[in-house]
């Protein structure tokens, strides 16, 4: 169950990928060049492999449980998390100003996967956090900030969102949770929400609920939402935990994975004796963040930053799934290799079949990763940099690309994570290897925070139509500059560049069929706008793995790359040769059942399924 965090290939992707050391010239990164990369991620793995890693399957095995009065966390993790907070770790990219380190988000989101590799039951707690933090930053105001912030991002308290109900999922224009003004200018929190995520545990002295509610008299749909911070424990004005406030967790859900992260429901202001016997008084105590009517754009700050977190996760899960493959196919030994290379019976990482599932599994993880952290790059630069121009083009970049990191990374992780079942064979379907636990706790991340089919439509309506396809065609023009150079190569940098050039033109066809018929033919448009998202993600994918070939192919020929070795940068053409072979290839016939396949999901009568 071991787990040893890759660093060598973040830190490539890092340097060579992502241009840490053009980050680190923007003002405020001076001191966050690849040096310190290397430190903190050489330091982060250290803390997941020996505390939070080895706390995974006890969390899969002994998952929190609700005992009446609050939440007990699986045994070790409220010490973890201790040790967590003191590391720092909650607070790596967020402001200097608030106790942060401010660090770029590309070292940070390195650090994300790490965590949510060794554990990530545990990960979610300080990703909640992640997002309240980065709602407060943008809208709160400034005694809010003053409050809260700092707490947060020290992780002595920690923070969720508070979106669905039990009628409303993912469409919250039903948000029925009502919030009544008081005299003293707070309001009076009533109703129920699901699924919170950490919504009650024992590893931090306070919770700090981000609450979407209804004002009274407020206009009906999304239009008539605000954003609220209702807190666990009232904070008095020295800064100290006051009364309890009137929100209780009333049951947890029994989950298929992630077991261990309590999902709670959560209950504003029932009014009952029992609830308000230690508390503020009936109703929950809220803040309104912002104005009213605008929480649905304060709380999409928030979304934001968990769904291109949760892309991380599917990377860190499909990261564990493989190493747990790799090494059961060393230890396993059964049949002869059909080539006769062993002389009897060998470890099944001989077997062909067996290498291509576990290069299927490696290729999708590094190329997930690599696109990944070229999104956080263009995050810090259209935060930081110094030239709008160059703010307002990674702005874009970075826009068009989170569902592609939050939709294909999370749909890969599942498609690695059975893989890895099937690797261990029938030992893969029984529970004491753990190669089930990867493949349960994948399932969520194509759901939450935005189901992959919402990241499809957010792709379609707002990334790609919305502008008539140029972003698009943008990034398709700087994948062509890099044909180029790989066409200038050799026979493998060659071969990569057919597949891209294939790839890149099945995805501007796509694009041209999206912009062409979103307005006069949506339900055509929207049959393939899911698949869109995995062609669109795995060109994107693809064309990271392109770069990383040229990369590795410069070091060697250079005698520069003795920091990384000669075994890793041929494993890295190798592995992105076989990404360009095995899925890259499938680019076309994507492209085919999205702009010719559109009638055969439409033309069933509804009354035939």
């Amino acid at each position: 169950m071991s787990y040893t965090a890759p660093v060598k290939d973040m830190l490539f992707s890092i340097r060579h990928l992502a241009g840490i050391d053009e980050i680190s010239k923007i003002p405020g990164f001076e001191d966050a060049g690849y040096d310190t990369a290397q430190a903190v991620l050489e330091e982060c793995a250290k803390f997941n492999q020996d505390v939070v890693a080895p706390l995974n399957w006890e969390g899969d095995k002994n998952p929190s449980f609700h005992n009446g009065s609050g939440v007990s966390t699986t045994p070790g993790f409220k010490q973890a998390y201790a040790q967590f907070t003191q590391g720092g770790w909650q607070s790596l990219q967020h402001p200097a100003g608030y106790g942060g380190q401010g660090l770029p988000k590309v070292i940070g989101a390195a650090c994300g996967e790490i965590l949510n590799s060794a554990n990530m039951s545990f990960a979610l707690c300080p990703m909640l956090t992640d997002g309240a933090i980065e709602a407060l930053l943008t809208a709160g105001s400034d005694d809010m900030k003053a409050k809260y912030l700092e707490k947060l991002i020290s992780g002595e308290w920690t923070g969720t969102m508070n979106l669905t109900e039990p009628q409303a999922g993912s469409d919250l224009a039903a948000v029925r949770t009502r919030a009544e003004p008081q005299a003293d200018g707070t309001y009076k929190i009533f109703g129920t929400k699901i699924y919170i995520t950490y919504g009650e545990h024992d590893m931090a002295e306070n919770i700090v609920h981000l609450v979407l509610a209804r004002v009274q008299g407020a206009p009906e749909g999304v239009k008539g939402i605000s954003l609220f911070v209702c807190p666990k424990f009232l904070v008095n004005p020295d800064g100290s935990l006051g009364a309890r406030n009137d929100v209780h967790c009333v049951s947890i859900e029994h989950k298929m994975g992630i077991k261990a992260s309590p999902t709670a429901v959560l209950q504003y202001g029932d009014g009952t004796a029992a609830s308000i016997a230690d508390s503020a008084g009936p109703g929950a105590v809220g803040y309104l963040v912002g104005e009213e009517n605008r929480g649905l754009e304060y709380m999409f700050i928030m979304m934001n930053a968990a769904r291109y977190a949760v892309g991380v996760q599917g990377i860190s899960i499909a990261e564990r799934a493989y190493q747990k493959a790799v090494q059961y196919a060393r230890d396993r030994v059964q049949s002869r290799p059909v080539d006769g290379s062993l002389p009897k019976a060998g470890p099944i990482i001989h077997h062909p079949d067996v290498r291509r599932m576990l290069m299927t599994m490696r290729a999708y993880t590094e190329g997930c990763r690599a696109m990944a952290t070229v999104a956080a790059a263009a995050y810090d630069a259209a935060h930081h940099h110094p030239d709008a121009q160059v703010r307002q083009d990674n702005q874009a970049f970075y826009e068009f690309m989170v569902p592609l990191v939050k939709g294909y990374s999370t749909e890969m992780s599942i498609d690695v994570a059975s893989l890895g079942v099937q690797v261990h064979g029938g030992m893969g379907f029984i529970e004491e290897t753990g190669a089930a636990q990867y493949y349960r706790d994948a399932k969520i991340l194509t759901i939450y925070e935005g189901t992959t089919a919402i990241q499809a439509n957010d792709l379609v309506g707002r990334k790609t139509a919305r502008d008539g396809g140029r972003t698009a065609q943008a990034l398709a023009a700087q994948i062509q500059a890099t044909e180029a150079q790989l066409l200038a190569g050799d026979a493998h940098a060659q071969a990569v560049a057919r597949r891209l050039a294939a790839a890149r033109q099945a995805f501007l066809d796509v694009v041209g069929f999206v912009c062409a018929g979103s307005k006069s033919s949506p339900n055509a448009v929207f049959a393939g706008s899911v698949p869109y998202l995995m062609l669109a993600g795995n060109l994107m994918a693809g064309w990271q793995m392109a770069r990383a070939l040229l990369a590795a192919q410069d070091l060697l020929a250079s005698g520069e790359g003795a920091q990384w070795g000669t075994p890793f940068l041929q494993a890295k053409i190798t592995t992105a040769r076989f990404y360009a072979d095995h899925i890259l290839s499938k680019a076309p016939g994507q492209r085919d059942a999205i702009v010719e396949g559109a009638d055969s999901v439409t033309d069933m009568a509804l009354e035939a399924f």
